[in-house]
């Protein structure tokens, strides 16, 4: 993809938001140079890893960017870094962290070599304590209202989602504060908190107004889908799908698929209201729950598969990351974000590439992550413009390294 082709941007990085953000913009098309200190980062053996000890983390995080390892407890090294940030360039002069060093590493010091410089720093929370997705999920109330109806336990989440989101809206401040550097205003920095970008999706769901107006916290409903109908049933065949009722054609479709709908009709009766509002559908889940769960048990996932894909319902089968490699076409070389790529480190496996599809400029196939300090030199010579000597010497005195010479596990 080719969108961003001729932006560079450069990382200071570790965890997930940042280096997603890079990964995002280098699969636009952007120039994404990341620098890790020689020997590797904070990312360096993160799991998961491959059969070789290699990180599977760092290679799926770094796809498509270029990378360069630097010695920066020497101050020759931070100079060269400071450099490459604010290398000249209309199309440059942008700078994303979440490693920020006062003093080197920071918007003031660096925007005194570059002042239209665009920097966007993430930090943990907005007193500048630090926080990873996994203490601002409990921080906030999340694992409270996750987890099995009955339970008391909080339950925390597998998928970052903080760190997903915060990640991408890195991206779209980069791109905001570049569009308002070419309108003439200069650069700035732009700081966005890991917290607070949990703290405002909540008010964004509505649940902090949930909670302000009506004065209690929201409940674990196991997997029900809050505030409509949608449940797991496990069926005759030992595998669980889950249905959706959530709009009114949702509902009205699989009551009609499972040709249930006298008796649903009946129920209705009883309650004295109407399953067609959503709001009624939330609150009597469990009685609803009850006239399809028979159903669903007496029947193989194969016997109505075909009647709700040609119904058009809203469901899938549950099944683990292995299961649907093997059995969803989305997730295999069948959908075209997809390609087996050779990463240099790890292996052969699957990857994605941007998922969006940009109508005006093709896909381009997904690549692999650098090795550790793969661009080295190229990015001393064309970016910081020394000679070969000069590159030479930084070598020879241990200031900077590449792959023919630098450790063997790439590093983040």
């Amino acid at each position: 993809m080719t969108v961003l082709k001729g932006m560079r941007v450069v990382e200071g990085s570790a965890f997930v938001a940042v280096p997603l953000a890079g990964m995002t913009l280098a699969q636009m098309g952007a120039e994404v140079i990341r620098f890790d200190r020689i020997g590797g980062g904070l990312d360096a053996g993160r799991w998961p890893l491959a059969p070789n000890g290699n990180s599977l983390f760092w290679a799926g995080m770094n796809k498509g960017k270029k990378s360069i390892a630097v010695d920066m407890k020497a101050a020759e090294g931070r100079e060269l870094i400071s450099q490459i940030i604010t290398a000249p360039g209309d199309d440059a002069g942008m700078f994303l962290t979440n490693l920020r060093v006062r003093g080197w590493m920071d918007y003031e010091t660096l925007s005194k070599a570059r002042e239209d410089l665009v920097m966007v720093t993430l930090t943990g929370d907005r007193h500048g304590r630090p926080q990873v997705d996994y203490t601002v999920n409990p921080a906030l109330g999340i694992p409270m209202m996750t987890g099995p109806e009955d339970s008391q336990e909080p339950v925390a989440h597998a998928l970052p989602a903080w760190d997903l989101i915060a990640g991408n809206l890195c991206v779209s401040a980069l791109l905001a504060a570049e569009r308002h550097r070419l309108r003439g205003h200069g650069g700035q920095e732009v700081e966005i908190a890991l917290k607070d970008v949990a703290a405002a999706t909540l008010g964004h769901l509505g649940i902090i107004g949930d909670v302000s107006l009506n004065g209690a916290d929201r409940g674990k409903a196991g997997n029900a889908l809050y505030g409509a109908y949608g449940q797991d049933f496990l069926c005759a065949d030992g595998r669980r799908v889950m249905v959706i009722g959530l709009t009114h054609r949702q509902w009205i479709g699989l009551v009609k698929a499972t040709g249930l709908g006298d008796a649903i009709k009946g129920l209705e009766a009883r309650l004295g209201l109407s399953l067609d509002d959503e709001g009624n559908r939330w609150r009597h889940r469990k009685a609803i729950t009850a006239v399809f769960e028979p159903w669903f048990a007496a029947r193989n996932v194969s016997d109505f598969e075909g009647t709700f894909n040609s119904a058009g319902l809203t469901w899938s089968e549950f099944r683990s990351v292995r299961e649907a490699m093997s059995d969803d076409s989305d997730l295999s070389e069948d959908n075209p974000m997809f390609r087996a790529v050779k990463h240099p480190d790890t292996g052969t496996y699957l990857t994605p590439a941007h998922p969006a599809i940009f109508h005006g400029a093709p896909r381009e196939a997904a690549t692999a992550a650098p090795v550790l300090g793969a661009n080295t030199e190229e990015i001393l010579a064309d970016i910081v413009g020394l000679s070969s000597a000069s590159i030479g010497a930084l070598f020879d005195k241990g200031l900077v390294d590449g792959p023919r010479t630098g450790a063997h596990k790439t590093a983040a």
